[in-house]
């Protein structure tokens, strides 16, 4: 069992799963819980402030606050993207975190978010689909 596997044990390892186990019900109707989503991606809160650009105690005592929210959101929108591609999410969280891209630096999806730069990284993976389809 992979690094990743053992690191998601809470969703069915689907994209839908996924954004089910990430939805903070008691936080509200469209908040996403910054602390699942560490826990799925195998890092620590303070790493997630980090990329977020907000400070640490944001994630524990306002994660709802929009700063972390946007951060949130555009990291499951390059998920999914990914996910998309290889048809496999565990993958595709692998891939987010590890995978040095060369068009950007060599830097990894994960650094491209935490940038600003979740469009250019999704049509980056828009124009590999493109290429595998036809």
């Amino acid at each position: 069992m992979t690094a990743t596997a053992q690191a998601v044990p809470a969703f069915n390892r689907s994209f839908d799963g996924f954004l089910s186990f990430l939805h903070d019900r008691q936080a509200g109707i469209a908040v996403l819980s910054p602390k699942r989503f560490s826990e799925a991606l195998g890092m620590d809160l303070q790493t997630l402030a980090g990329q977020a650009h907000v400070h640490r105690n944001t994630i524990g005592r306002a994660p709802a606050s929009e700063g972390i929210q946007r951060f949130l959101r555009e990291a499951v929108r390059a998920i999914r993207a990914a996910a998309d591609l290889s048809g496999d999410l565990e993958q595709a969280l692998f891939w987010y975190r590890n995978e040095p891209l060369p068009p950007f630096g060599y830097k990894t999806a994960e650094q491209l978010v935490s940038a600003g730069r979740t469009d250019d990284l999704l049509r980056y993976i828009e124009s590999l689909a493109a290429g595998a389809a036809g």
